[in-house]
């Protein structure tokens, strides 16, 4: 489940430090996806990607990961090889997300809760699988946010891989399924969602492939990242509240946290699919 995309433009558009740009653009994310959008604005270190003229069509993307823009040359029909993969009628009407199923984030929460995930592993592997963008397909196949294959779309009950939150379910019901395969061994279930679980058993852990030990090792970085952030602020409104309850100037050092979940040896972004 992935996507690997090699661009031969280098040039960067400075439109980044404007505050709002009209056209129909691409955005070439740092990870190779692209984004596809109306307009878009910046809202401090976010860009907000408006994906038609409705107000509520958008995607937020961090401004870091982007890494330029260029003018969209391409049909907006969405072409899948061989179509007979797909039973859906791939036509812009049939692709288009109403500014309803744009909110990944309450998707994401919802399918967590009922999965029993921390919503953010899930987003983890949303920006490492399609980098936010519900649009994306893979050279192998793969679809939408969490990358999903038409077959184990099928098998998981997801008629439109398009279908923000129809994917968020499946993919998010998945990699619970993967993580109970593997005893919750995290890194199992991130290389079996990445590689399959054939090539996890058949190597009794995760694959040597350069491509699958990057995403999990940036899967695990981007979780680990945001867990000790979170810790960080816990304990800071700890201290504030301590600090207000004294009514003095209480100075304390917070331990120091360790990362949540063990990361493999690895180096940086890419993906391979079984």
């Amino acid at each position: 489940m992935s996507i690997k995309r090699k661009f031969g433009f280098g040039f960067m558009v400075a439109v980044l430090a404007s505050a709002t740009a009209l056209g129909s653009d691409l955005a070439i994310l740092r990870n190779g996806f692209s984004i596809r959008h109306e307009r878009r604005e910046v809202i401090d270190s976010t860009t907000r990607l408006y994906l038609s003229g409705e107000a509520g069509s958008y995607v937020d993307v961090p401004t870091t990961e982007i890494e330029r823009f260029e003018k969209d040359l391409t049909p907006r029909a969405v072409i899948v090889s061989p179509r007979s993969q797909l039973e859906k009628d791939l036509t812009p009407t049939a692709v288009t997300v109403s500014p309803r199923s744009q909110n990944v984030n309450d998707f994401v929460n919802s399918a967590s809760d009922r999965q029993r995930l921390d919503p953010d592993l899930v987003n983890s592997v949303i920006r490492a699988e399609s980098g936010f963008n519900p649009h994306a397909v893979s050279p192998k196949g793969a679809l939408g946010l969490m990358q999903l294959m038409p077959q184990t779309a099928s098998e998981l009950g997801v008629p439109n891989a398009f279908d923000p939150q129809a994917n968020v379910e499946g993919g998010t019901r998945y990699l619970r399924e993967l993580l109970e395969r593997y005893n919750f061994d995290l890194i199992k279930a991130l290389a079996a969602y990445n590689a399959g679980s054939r090539r996890v058993e058949q190597y009794r852990g995760v694959p040597p492939y350069f491509e699958t030990r990057a995403y999990v090792a940036r899967i695990i970085r981007d979780f680990n990242r945001k867990k000790l952030s979170e810790q960080a602020n816990t304990q800071a409104n700890i201290q504030k509240a301590n600090i207000q309850k004294s009514g003095g100037t209480q100075k304390s050092t917070p331990r120091r946290q360790g990362p949540v979940v063990s990361r493999p040896a690895a180096p940086a972004p890419t993906q391979q699919s079984e």
